[in-house]
Protein backbone atom coordinates (compact mmCIF):
# COMPACT_ATOMS: atom_id res chain seq x y z
CA UNK A 1 0.00 0.00 0.00
CA UNK A 2 0.88 3.63 -0.34
CA UNK A 3 3.84 5.01 1.98
CA UNK A 4 1.78 7.66 4.15
CA UNK A 5 3.51 9.63 6.78
CA UNK A 6 2.59 8.57 9.63
CA UNK A 7 5.22 5.39 9.73
CA UNK A 8 8.59 4.50 11.35
CA UNK A 9 10.15 8.23 11.59
CA UNK A 10 13.92 8.38 10.33
CA UNK A 11 17.00 9.73 12.47
CA UNK A 12 16.15 12.73 13.78
CA UNK A 13 18.00 16.18 11.91
CA UNK A 14 20.02 16.89 15.55
CA UNK A 15 21.16 13.20 15.46
CA UNK A 16 21.87 13.16 12.10
CA UNK A 17 24.25 16.64 11.90
CA UNK A 18 26.34 14.90 14.54
CA UNK A 19 27.01 11.66 12.94
CA UNK A 20 27.56 14.20 9.79
CA UNK A 21 29.76 16.01 11.68
CA UNK A 22 31.78 13.14 12.94
CA UNK A 23 32.12 11.69 9.50
CA UNK A 24 33.71 15.18 8.16
CA UNK A 25 36.05 15.20 10.55
CA UNK A 26 37.55 11.94 10.76
CA UNK A 27 37.97 11.83 7.25
CA UNK A 28 39.78 15.40 7.29
CA UNK A 29 37.23 16.69 4.79
CA UNK A 30 35.02 20.01 5.94
CA UNK A 31 31.68 20.27 4.16
CA UNK A 32 32.10 16.99 2.67
CA UNK A 33 28.40 16.22 2.41
CA UNK A 34 28.21 20.13 0.66
CA UNK A 35 31.09 18.95 -1.81
CA UNK A 36 29.37 15.93 -2.86
CA UNK A 37 25.72 16.73 -3.29
CA UNK A 38 25.75 20.58 -4.58
CA UNK A 39 29.66 20.80 -6.22
CA UNK A 40 29.82 17.82 -7.58
CA UNK A 41 27.69 16.89 -11.06
CA UNK A 42 25.02 14.03 -10.94
CA UNK A 43 27.18 12.08 -13.35
CA UNK A 44 30.33 12.55 -11.70
CA UNK A 45 28.89 11.58 -8.04
CA UNK A 46 27.63 8.69 -10.02
CA UNK A 47 31.47 8.20 -11.22
CA UNK A 48 32.83 8.84 -7.88
CA UNK A 49 31.04 6.17 -5.93
CA UNK A 50 30.70 3.55 -9.06
CA UNK A 51 34.98 3.49 -7.99
CA UNK A 52 34.37 3.52 -4.05
CA UNK A 53 31.91 0.49 -3.92
CA UNK A 54 33.96 -1.23 -6.67
CA UNK A 55 37.08 -0.73 -4.50
CA UNK A 56 35.11 -2.07 -1.81
CA UNK A 57 33.90 -4.99 -3.39
CA UNK A 58 36.76 -6.44 -3.99
CA UNK A 59 37.89 -6.34 -0.76
CA UNK A 60 35.08 -8.61 0.52
CA UNK A 61 34.95 -11.90 1.26
CA UNK A 62 32.79 -14.94 0.36
CA UNK A 63 32.14 -15.63 3.72
CA UNK A 64 31.24 -11.78 4.14
CA UNK A 65 28.35 -12.09 1.39
CA UNK A 66 26.96 -15.36 3.15
CA UNK A 67 27.11 -13.62 6.47
CA UNK A 68 25.04 -10.69 4.77
CA UNK A 69 22.45 -12.92 2.92
CA UNK A 70 21.66 -14.54 6.30
CA UNK A 71 21.39 -11.01 8.34
CA UNK A 72 20.68 -8.34 6.11
CA UNK A 73 16.81 -7.36 6.69
CA UNK A 74 16.94 -6.02 3.13
CA UNK A 75 18.73 -9.55 1.37
CA UNK A 76 16.18 -12.42 2.70
CA UNK A 77 13.83 -13.55 0.61
CA UNK A 78 10.31 -13.49 0.88
CA UNK A 79 8.54 -16.35 3.39
CA UNK A 80 5.30 -16.02 1.09
CA UNK A 81 4.28 -18.91 -1.33
CA UNK A 82 5.09 -17.68 -5.08
CA UNK A 83 2.06 -19.87 -6.43
CA UNK A 84 0.10 -18.05 -3.68
CA UNK A 85 0.92 -14.89 -4.74
CA UNK A 86 0.80 -15.96 -8.81
CA UNK A 87 -2.35 -17.04 -7.66
CA UNK A 88 -3.42 -13.72 -6.21
CA UNK A 89 -2.19 -11.74 -9.49
CA UNK A 90 -4.17 -14.02 -11.72
CA UNK A 91 -7.31 -13.07 -10.01
CA UNK A 92 -6.23 -9.19 -10.00
CA UNK A 93 -4.95 -9.32 -13.76
CA UNK A 94 -8.28 -11.61 -14.78
CA UNK A 95 -10.97 -9.02 -13.05
CA UNK A 96 -8.92 -6.22 -14.03
CA UNK A 97 -11.39 -3.43 -15.88
CA UNK A 98 -10.80 -3.66 -19.42
CA UNK A 99 -9.60 0.28 -18.70
CA UNK A 100 -6.63 -0.24 -16.91
CA UNK A 101 -3.53 -0.79 -18.69
CA UNK A 102 -1.10 -3.60 -16.71
CA UNK A 103 2.30 -2.48 -17.13
CA UNK A 104 5.46 -3.88 -15.75
CA UNK A 105 7.54 -1.90 -13.94
CA UNK A 106 11.21 -0.88 -13.79
CA UNK A 107 13.31 -2.36 -10.60
CA UNK A 108 14.30 1.22 -9.84
CA UNK A 109 13.13 5.07 -10.79
CA UNK A 110 14.54 8.23 -10.63
CA UNK A 111 15.99 9.74 -7.07
CA UNK A 112 13.43 11.47 -5.57
CA UNK A 113 10.47 9.49 -6.98
CA UNK A 114 9.10 8.86 -3.43
CA UNK A 115 9.93 12.45 -1.93
CA UNK A 116 10.03 14.54 -3.96
CA UNK A 117 5.90 15.21 -5.03
CA UNK A 118 5.21 13.37 -1.57
CA UNK A 119 5.76 14.56 2.25
CA UNK A 120 7.93 11.33 2.68
CA UNK A 121 11.25 11.69 3.68
CA UNK A 122 14.15 10.25 1.01
CA UNK A 123 15.75 8.30 4.00
CA UNK A 124 12.29 5.67 3.41
CA UNK A 125 13.89 4.67 0.21
CA UNK A 126 17.05 2.65 -0.96
CA UNK A 127 18.94 5.40 -3.24
CA UNK A 128 21.21 4.17 -5.71
CA UNK A 129 24.80 5.04 -6.93
CA UNK A 130 23.51 5.72 -9.95
CA UNK A 131 21.05 8.41 -9.31
CA UNK A 132 18.04 6.26 -9.40
CA UNK A 133 16.29 4.91 -5.95
CA UNK A 134 14.54 1.16 -5.67
CA UNK A 135 11.21 1.32 -6.48
CA UNK A 136 9.76 1.96 -2.48
CA UNK A 137 6.07 2.73 -3.77
CA UNK A 138 5.05 1.77 -6.91
CA UNK A 139 1.90 4.01 -7.47
CA UNK A 140 4.57 7.06 -7.25
CA UNK A 141 5.60 5.43 -10.34
CA UNK A 142 2.56 5.09 -12.27
CA UNK A 143 1.96 8.34 -11.34
CA UNK A 144 5.09 9.15 -13.61
CA UNK A 145 3.87 6.98 -16.16
CA UNK A 146 0.61 8.44 -16.01
CA UNK A 147 2.34 12.15 -16.26
CA UNK A 148 4.39 10.83 -19.17
CA UNK A 149 1.42 10.00 -21.23
CA UNK A 150 -0.91 12.49 -20.84
CA UNK A 151 1.91 15.06 -21.56
CA UNK A 152 2.21 13.04 -24.65
CA UNK A 153 -1.55 13.50 -25.76
CA UNK A 154 -1.76 16.11 -28.16
CA UNK A 155 -4.92 17.72 -27.06
CA UNK A 156 -3.39 18.38 -23.70
CA UNK A 157 -3.48 21.83 -23.72
CA UNK A 158 -7.21 21.54 -25.45
CA UNK A 159 -8.40 20.52 -21.69
CA UNK A 160 -9.85 17.39 -23.29
CA UNK A 161 -7.33 14.94 -23.32
CA UNK A 162 -7.70 11.30 -22.73
CA UNK A 163 -8.22 9.84 -19.21
CA UNK A 164 -4.73 6.80 -17.85
CA UNK A 165 -5.32 4.05 -16.02
CA UNK A 166 -2.74 2.04 -15.37
CA UNK A 167 -1.76 -1.26 -13.19
CA UNK A 168 0.79 -3.47 -11.96
CA UNK A 169 1.79 -5.92 -9.47
CA UNK A 170 5.20 -5.11 -8.00
CA UNK A 171 7.88 -6.07 -5.10
CA UNK A 172 8.52 -3.18 -3.15
CA UNK A 173 12.08 -2.14 -1.07
CA UNK A 174 11.75 0.42 1.34
CA UNK A 175 14.64 1.99 3.63
CA UNK A 176 12.67 2.67 6.99
CA UNK A 177 12.57 -0.16 9.57
CA UNK A 178 9.66 -2.23 10.16
CA UNK A 179 8.23 -4.41 12.97
CA UNK A 180 7.70 -8.63 12.96
CA UNK A 181 3.66 -7.83 12.35
CA UNK A 182 1.98 -9.69 9.40
CA UNK A 183 2.56 -7.71 6.14
CA UNK A 184 5.63 -5.56 7.72
CA UNK A 185 8.61 -6.79 5.48
CA UNK A 186 11.69 -4.61 4.18
CA UNK A 187 9.84 -6.32 0.83
CA UNK A 188 6.97 -7.27 -0.47
CA UNK A 189 4.57 -7.20 -3.33
CA UNK A 190 2.12 -4.94 -4.04
CA UNK A 191 -1.03 -4.93 -6.36
CA UNK A 192 -1.46 -1.05 -7.16
CA UNK A 193 -3.66 0.84 -9.69
CA UNK A 194 -3.25 4.83 -10.57
CA UNK A 195 -5.70 6.63 -12.17
CA UNK A 196 -4.97 10.21 -14.35
CA UNK A 197 -7.44 12.69 -15.98
CA UNK A 198 -8.98 16.32 -15.95
CA UNK A 199 -10.98 17.70 -13.18
CA UNK A 200 -14.60 17.83 -14.85
CA UNK A 201 -15.74 19.47 -11.81
CA UNK A 202 -17.87 18.79 -8.94
CA UNK A 203 -15.19 15.73 -7.67
CA UNK A 204 -16.88 13.83 -10.94
CA UNK A 205 -13.41 11.95 -11.68
CA UNK A 206 -12.40 11.52 -8.34
CA UNK A 207 -15.79 9.57 -8.19
CA UNK A 208 -15.79 7.95 -11.11
CA UNK A 209 -12.34 6.47 -10.67
CA UNK A 210 -12.97 5.89 -6.62
CA UNK A 211 -16.05 4.17 -8.04
CA UNK A 212 -13.78 1.91 -10.48
CA UNK A 213 -11.07 1.31 -7.98
CA UNK A 214 -13.42 0.00 -5.09
CA UNK A 215 -14.94 -2.14 -7.31
CA UNK A 216 -12.13 -3.86 -9.04
CA UNK A 217 -11.15 -5.25 -5.14
CA UNK A 218 -14.21 -5.72 -3.96
CA UNK A 219 -14.70 -8.14 -6.91
CA UNK A 220 -10.98 -9.38 -6.58
CA UNK A 221 -10.90 -10.06 -3.48
CA UNK A 222 -13.99 -11.81 -3.34
CA UNK A 223 -13.00 -13.83 -5.87
CA UNK A 224 -10.00 -14.91 -4.03
CA UNK A 225 -10.97 -15.06 -0.61
CA UNK A 226 -14.65 -16.29 -0.88
CA UNK A 227 -17.71 -15.77 -0.05
CA UNK A 228 -17.22 -16.31 3.85
CA UNK A 229 -15.07 -13.51 4.30
CA UNK A 230 -16.81 -10.10 5.20
CA UNK A 231 -15.18 -7.26 3.06
CA UNK A 232 -15.94 -3.40 4.70
CA UNK A 233 -15.21 -0.21 2.60
CA UNK A 234 -14.51 2.85 4.88
CA UNK A 235 -14.56 6.12 3.08
CA UNK A 236 -13.26 8.99 3.99
CA UNK A 237 -13.79 13.12 2.94
CA UNK A 238 -10.69 14.90 4.02
CA UNK A 239 -12.62 17.84 2.10
CA UNK A 240 -15.40 18.52 4.15
CA UNK A 241 -16.17 18.25 8.16
CA UNK A 242 -19.22 15.87 7.05
CA UNK A 243 -18.99 13.63 3.89
CA UNK A 244 -20.69 16.07 1.08
CA UNK A 245 -23.87 14.21 -0.40
CA UNK A 246 -21.98 13.99 -3.78
CA UNK A 247 -19.56 11.50 -1.75
CA UNK A 248 -22.05 9.53 -0.13
CA UNK A 249 -24.56 9.18 -3.41
CA UNK A 250 -21.82 8.65 -6.37
CA UNK A 251 -19.34 6.66 -4.22
CA UNK A 252 -21.19 4.69 -1.07
CA UNK A 253 -24.36 4.49 -2.51
CA UNK A 254 -23.57 3.53 -6.24
CA UNK A 255 -20.36 0.66 -4.49
CA UNK A 256 -23.60 -0.34 -1.83
CA UNK A 257 -26.21 -1.09 -4.85
CA UNK A 258 -23.55 -3.03 -7.00
CA UNK A 259 -21.82 -4.60 -3.84
CA UNK A 260 -24.51 -5.78 -1.25
CA UNK A 261 -22.96 -8.15 0.54
CA UNK A 262 -20.03 -5.75 1.15
CA UNK A 263 -20.49 -3.06 4.01
CA UNK A 264 -19.32 0.32 2.58
CA UNK A 265 -19.75 3.60 4.69
CA UNK A 266 -17.90 7.02 6.03
CA UNK A 267 -15.23 7.19 8.50
CA UNK A 268 -14.92 11.00 8.86
CA UNK A 269 -12.63 10.22 12.31
CA UNK A 270 -9.68 8.95 10.25
CA UNK A 271 -6.27 10.48 10.96
CA UNK A 272 -4.00 8.53 9.03
CA UNK A 273 -3.07 9.79 5.37
CA UNK A 274 -4.14 13.24 6.11
CA UNK A 275 -1.09 16.11 4.60
CA UNK A 276 -0.44 12.86 1.38
CA UNK A 277 -4.24 12.58 0.15
CA UNK A 278 -6.22 15.12 -0.78
CA UNK A 279 -9.77 15.34 -0.59
CA UNK A 280 -10.93 11.48 -1.10
CA UNK A 281 -9.28 8.66 0.51
CA UNK A 282 -10.40 4.71 1.27
CA UNK A 283 -9.21 1.25 3.16
CA UNK A 284 -11.11 -2.18 2.29
CA UNK A 285 -10.77 -4.22 5.43
CA UNK A 286 -11.36 -8.21 4.98
CA UNK A 287 -12.75 -10.25 8.18
CA UNK A 288 -12.44 -14.23 7.92
CA UNK A 289 -15.57 -16.00 8.96
CA UNK A 290 -13.43 -16.78 12.82
CA UNK A 291 -10.51 -13.75 13.02
CA UNK A 292 -10.57 -10.76 13.16
CA UNK A 293 -10.62 -7.78 11.21
CA UNK A 294 -7.40 -6.93 8.68
CA UNK A 295 -6.64 -3.56 6.61
CA UNK A 296 -5.73 -4.57 2.72
CA UNK A 297 -6.13 -1.94 0.84
CA UNK A 298 -5.28 1.82 0.89
CA UNK A 299 -6.17 4.60 -1.45
CA UNK A 300 -7.22 7.93 -2.76
CA UNK A 301 -6.48 11.00 -4.58
CA UNK A 302 -3.09 13.10 -4.88
CA UNK A 303 -1.69 15.87 -6.10
CA UNK A 304 1.49 14.29 -7.69
CA UNK A 305 0.66 15.11 -11.87
CA UNK A 306 -0.41 18.55 -11.15
CA UNK A 307 2.91 19.11 -9.74
CA UNK A 308 4.96 17.24 -12.24
CA UNK A 309 2.67 18.88 -15.46
CA UNK A 310 2.52 22.16 -13.55
CA UNK A 311 -1.21 22.13 -14.41
CA UNK A 312 -3.61 22.77 -11.09
CA UNK A 313 -6.46 20.61 -13.28
CA UNK A 314 -4.62 17.58 -13.32
CA UNK A 315 -6.46 14.84 -11.15
CA UNK A 316 -4.81 11.46 -9.79
CA UNK A 317 -6.65 8.44 -7.92
CA UNK A 318 -3.96 5.89 -6.46
CA UNK A 319 -4.66 2.71 -5.15
CA UNK A 320 -2.51 -0.25 -3.46
CA UNK A 321 -3.61 -4.04 -2.09
CA UNK A 322 -0.63 -5.53 -0.17
CA UNK A 323 -0.14 -8.78 -1.84
CA UNK A 324 2.32 -10.08 0.69
CA UNK A 325 -0.16 -9.16 3.63
CA UNK A 326 -3.35 -10.81 2.05
CA UNK A 327 -1.44 -13.90 1.09
CA UNK A 328 0.60 -14.22 4.64
CA UNK A 329 -3.08 -13.51 6.80
CA UNK A 330 -5.34 -15.52 4.15
CA UNK A 331 -2.87 -18.36 3.36
CA UNK A 332 -3.65 -21.43 1.17
CA UNK A 333 -5.55 -22.86 4.13
CA UNK A 334 -7.93 -20.34 4.18
CA UNK A 335 -8.38 -20.91 0.41
CA UNK A 336 -8.84 -24.90 1.29
CA UNK A 337 -11.78 -24.50 3.36
CA UNK A 338 -13.36 -22.11 1.11
CA UNK A 339 -13.04 -24.47 -1.74
CA UNK A 340 -14.63 -27.56 0.79
CA UNK A 341 -17.64 -25.59 0.76
CA UNK A 342 -18.45 -27.37 -3.16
Amino acid sequence: MPILPDGPSPPSLVLRSSIIERIEREAGVPDLVNILSSRLAPTDLQSLLLEVYGRRAKKREPKALLEDHASSRFNRPSAISPPRLLEWDRTAFRLLPKLFQPIELSPVCPLGTGSVPTPISQDWTVSTIRNTEVVADSTNVLALECAVRRRGQTNLSSGKPDSVHLASSHRLLRGQKFGAEPGTRQHFRIFTLCSAGRDSGNLQFETEALNLHIGFYLRALKAFLGTRTALRVAISDFGSKDARPTVRSEVVEKLQVRHKKARIGIDQDRKQGRGYYGQLCFKIFATPSRGREHELVDGGDVDWTQKLLNNAKERLIISGCGSERLCELFGLGHALKEDQRF
